[in-house]
Formats: C-alpha cells, sequence, structure tokens
C-alpha cells in the first residue's frame, strides 16, 4: 500500500501551518482510493453511532435507526451525486461514465438530505414511527456526517473561497485547483458570460497568486474549514438543547434556520457554486435562503401551536380546580339547609302543640 502523492503542499501563511507533500489517496495495486471516499465513510459510521446514542437518550430503539440509516445513506449518496450532476452537466457530457466515480469528489449536500429526508419519511410511514422524533434525532447524524465529510474537500484542494489574507488564508498549489484557475481568460469570460460576480471573483483570485519555491499558489478562503467549525458548534447547541425543545420537530427545523443561515453565507465566499443553467441564480444559496426561512417560520409556528396547547391544559386544570371547590361546598350547603329544614319542623310541631293546648282548654 502506497500513498498518492500530489508532491505539493497545502499552507496557511497567516498561521505558520504548511503541510508538505500532501497526499490526497492510497493506492494497492492498481486500485487507488482518494481520502475523500475514506473520509466520507469515517463521517457515515459516526453518524451512525451518534444517532443510536440519541435514540438510546430519548427512549427510542436504536435498531430502527440501524434500518433506516442503510437506505438513507445509500439513496442519499444517490442523490447527492445527481444534484451535483444535474446542476454541473457539461463537466461530464462528455463520459458519462464518470458519473459513476466518486472517489473524486462531486457530491452535493442539498441533493442527499432531500433524498434522505425523503426516504426517511417513506420508512416511517411504512413502520408508523414518529416522523418529527425521527427527524430530530436523524438530522443530528446528518450534520456530523457534514463536520467530517468536509474534511475530504480538504485532501481534494475543493470548495474553496475567493481570495482572502484573513488569519486563516489558506494556499494551494494551481496545479490542483480547477480548471477554472488554470484555463486561458478569454476561455473563462465565455464559460461565465452570465455570471459577471463570479468570473469577477475567479479572476481576483488568479491576479492575487503568490509563486513560492518556483511554485504558484493561489490564497482563498478554506470555506470547508468555516463549514465544519459552525456545523459543530451548530451540532452541540442542537444536542444540549433536545432537552429542552418545545414539540417534536424543533431539532430539525433547527437544523434548517442555522445551517441555512450559514451555507447561504458561505456561499456567497465560494468561487465553484453551481448555477440554475443561463441564470446567475447559485442553487444553493437559493436553497439556503428557502430551508433557513422556511425552517424559522415552522420554529414560531409550532411554539406558538405547543403555547395554545400549554395554555388550554392550563386552563382546564384551573377549571377543573374550581369544581372540585364547588363540589366540597355541596356538602356543607346541604348539611345547613337541612338544620334549616329540622328547626322549621321543630317550630311547626311547636306551633301544633299550642293549637292543640287551646282547643282543648
Amino acid at each position: 500500500m502506497n500513498l498518492i502523492m500530489n508532491n505539493t503542499d497545502i499552507r496557511f501563511p497567516n498561521l505558520g501551518i504548511v503541510f508538505e507533500n500532501l497526499g490526497n489517496g492510497i493506492s494497492i495495486g492498481d486500485f487507488s482510493l482518494k481520502y475523500y471516499g475514506i473520509i466520507i465513510g469515517i463521517g457515515m459510521i459516526l453518524a451512525i453511532l451518534l444517532v443510536e446514542w440519541m435514540a438510546k437518550r430519548t427512549g427510542q430503539n436504536p435498531d430502527d435507526y440501524i434500518d433506516l440509516a442503510f437506505f438513507a445513506i445509500i439513496i442519499g449518496i444517490v442523490g447527492a451525486r445527481l444534484y451535483y450532476v444535474a446542476f454541473n452537466f457539461d463537466n461530464f457530457k462528455g463520459n458519462l461514465l464518470s458519473i459513476l466515480n466518486l472517489r473524486t469528489g462531486g457530491l452535493a449536500i442539498y441533493g442527499g438530505a432531500i433524498f434522505g429526508v425523503t426516504t426517511a419519511y417513506i420508512y416511517c410511514k411504512k413502520k408508523k414511527m414518529n416522523l418529527p422524533l425521527v427527524f430530530d434525532t436523524g438530522i443530528l447524524g446528518l450534520l456530523v456526517g457534514q463536520i467530517i465529510g468536509r474534511w475530504g474537500n480538504f485532501f481534494n484542494r475543493e470548495v474553496f473561497g475567493c481570495y482572502t489574507n484573513s488569519l486563516f488564508a489558506m494556499q494551494i498549489d494551481v496545479t490542483d485547483a480547477p480548471y477554472d484557475f488554470q484555463c486561458s481568460v478569454a476561455d473563462l469570460q465565455a464559460r461565465y458570460v452570465n455570471q459577471p460576480q463570479i468570473l469577477s471573483k475567479i479572476m481576483e483570485v488568479r491576479e492575487n497568486a503568490v509563486v513560492i519555491d518556483g511554485a504558484t499558489y493561489l490564497q482563498v478562503h478554506p470555506t470547508f474549514l468555516y463549514e465544519s467549525f459552525f456545523n459543530l458548534l451548530i451540532l452541540i447547541f442542537l444536542i444540549l438543547y433536545t432537552k429542552h425543545k418545545k414539540f417534536n420537530g424543533e431539532i430539525f427545523f433547527g437544523y434548517g434556520l442555522f445551517y441555512g443561515a450559514l451555507r447561504f453565507v458561505l456561499e456567497g465566499m465560494r468561487t465553484d457554486r453551481l448555477f440554475i443553467k443561463g441564470t446567475p441564480i447559485a442553487v444553493s444559496q437559493l436553497f439556503s435562503a428557502i430551508i433557513c426561512i422556511a425552517s424559522f417560520i415552522a420554529i414560531v409556528a409550532g411554539r406558538v401551536r405547543q403555547a395554545k396547547k400549554e395554555f388550554a391544559a392550563s386552563a382546564q386544570k384551573v377549571k377543573e380546580k374550581l369544581e372540585a371547590e364547588e363540589s366540597d361546598e355541596k356538602p356543607e350547603e346541604a348539611a345547613e339547609k337541612a338544620e334549616e329544614a329540622a328547626e322549621k319542623e321543630a317550630e311547626a310541631a311547636e306551633k301544633a302543640e299550642e293549637a292543640a293546648e287551646k282547643t282543648g282548654k
């Protein structure tokens, strides 16, 4: 087994960190396996373990999630690939078989999420499981997969952003960069005729390239690193918030709210966005905005609905308490009435006796 070496470095100049000759996979005989695929696999395993733990923690059957994961992961990967290919078809139309090669990357999280959630919906309906609760539990596993999986982008030298000289600025060898950073300016302009903003960002990266020891490096935002870090914060928050949620489904929508907002911001930094063909509209940025807004509305609606239920339950308890107090007072009232009736009977008897005495006389 040999390391596949790129003989290129990844540098973080403002942090003073350099990964020299960083490999991007391993080879076994004629078979090669990219670290991207290995990392995705590790992410899946850790995701399943977390979901099992959460299921136990919330009184559910972990075995149900093992079965669900089997279907959701496979179908989710298919969906992630189809989504990526659908909005990036020009890179595959010359070799359709390359669509099946997942080892080099090319998975879109929203495609995986859409297919995975749809699979979970069908599975839960068939098994008669609590769908919102399953979504609350399973979405945490998806987050783990995203946190780990983004590091596959690091080894592939992809999913980076525009030029920056910030503290976390990352430098990659131009030979590892996508075609956009190596082609002619004329070709680049033709490719992005409808996306002037992206063209401008790519040109800015190319114009600020630096030469170190004879090698040309692009200096960019490591957006994969940003996403991995902030997803970790979202995961920790949602796990801690689980015991305080107001309704089943709130964790799921919380993910949509926070991740949608995060992805919307990060997509604005990236230079490799997928666009709706013939338009300047970035697909993932549009989806992110929709998901973020829809999730916010769902959380507000769910909390209002839950507040109404709690108010109704509280009002019912007050009503029952008042009725109980009234029922406690009734025996006393009955005793008083009985006493009054007895007194009246006694008075009537006395009057009858007096009348009898007068008659006798």
